[in-house]
This record gives structure tokens, sequence and C-alpha cells, in this order.
């Protein structure tokens, strides 16, 4: 009798971005990119507020994820986001990643928080220090770095604009030299 081997599949829980702000976040980048530093830009397609990595996970975790996912929304209504502050990690003396915030008033942190419990019980560590944020570019090596300080300084409180969230994504990332490439493994409404 041959066993049935689990395959395995890399994903995260996220909030897709709306279209509409992707223009104001491009002249962001664009920003960025004035300061010739070592940057890898996260292209639209791919920018998205992580609520979740799992990262490597048996295929039979989505059913168990997904059931944990629906208990904890069904709480939850659409909600507003306001994109705003420019930032990075893990601080201004070591820039590793750039990213745009949110509005601290908004439904998120609570949502995370509720669906993180959830997921503890299956086996997941809780976040320790969970920041809502929208990952923009990756610092690859220290050049120019007083120019990346500068305009992080120069854009720290951008306004970029209000999208509303209605749904909530479980996403599959396959990783590749061009980069991850991103896939709906199922869609969650909020009512």
């Amino acid at each position: 009798m041959k066993v049935q081997e689990s395959k395995t599949v890399r994903s995260f829980l996220a909030i897709e971005l709306k279209e509409d702000l992707v223009p104001k976040i491009l002249d962001v980048q664009k920003e960025f990119k004035k300061t010739n530093a070592n940057i890898k830009y996260v292209p639209s397609k791919n920018m998205h507020f992580t609520l979740k990595f799992f990262g490597n996970i048996d295929e039979e975790m989505i059913e168990d994820i997904s059931l944990s996912v629906e208990k904890v929304i069904m709480n939850y209504s659409s909600f507003d986001l306001s994109i705003k502050n420019c930032g990075c990690f893990p601080n201004k003396n070591m820039i590793k990643v750039l990213w745009l915030g949110l509005d601290e008033g908004s439904p998120i942190k609570s949502l995370q928080k509720d669906l993180d419990r959830e997921f503890k019980k299956l086996g997941f560590k809780k976040e320790k220090n969970f920041i809502s944020h929208l990952t923009i570019g990756r610092v690859k090596s220290p050049k120019n770095e007083k120019e990346i300080r500068k305009t992080i300084e120069k854009l720290e409180n951008i306004e970029i604009g209000q999208m509303t969230v209605s749904r909530i994504c479980l996403k599959k990332s396959t990783l590749t030299p061009q980069g991850p490439i991103y896939e709906d493994i199922k869609v969650f409404e909020l009512n």
C-alpha cells in the first residue's frame, strides 16, 4: 500500500489593495526611486495588507483555517481603512522594509487579534507586535540610506486615501526568481 504524501502550500491571509489607490502608491515608490538606493519594489499586483502569514502548511490545514476565518468574520461588517503615513522596519538606523500605514482607528487590529486567537488553537504562533502596513519596497543594501531616510521623513505624514474592506483572501504564494506569484485559495466576504 502506497502512503499518500501531503502537499504543502505557502500561504497567508490578506486584505487586497483597491485599484484606485495604486497610482498614489506608485507615486510614493517614485519618490524612493529618486534616491538611487538598492530597493526591490513590490509590484502593484502584489500589494496587500497581511493579516496572518502561515508559511508552508499542509494542504489539509486550509479547511481548518477557512473555518476559523468564517467563525471570526461573522462578527465583522465591511469597514473603511485610511492609508496614510510612511515608515520603515525595523527602524531608521537599519532600514529593511518600506511601508505605508493605516489609520489607527480602523477595526483591522481587532480583526487580526480575533483571527490570531483562532489560529493559535490550530497551532500557529500569535503575532507579538502586529503593525498593519502595506509593504512597498525592500531595501537590499545600505547604499544611499541617508537619502532613503530623508524621503521617509518627507513622506512620514502622507495621506494616500481611503478604501472599503468587504472581503479578505487566503492566498497561495509561489516563490519564483522574478518574485512571488499570489493566487487566491479562498475569498471570504464580510457581512
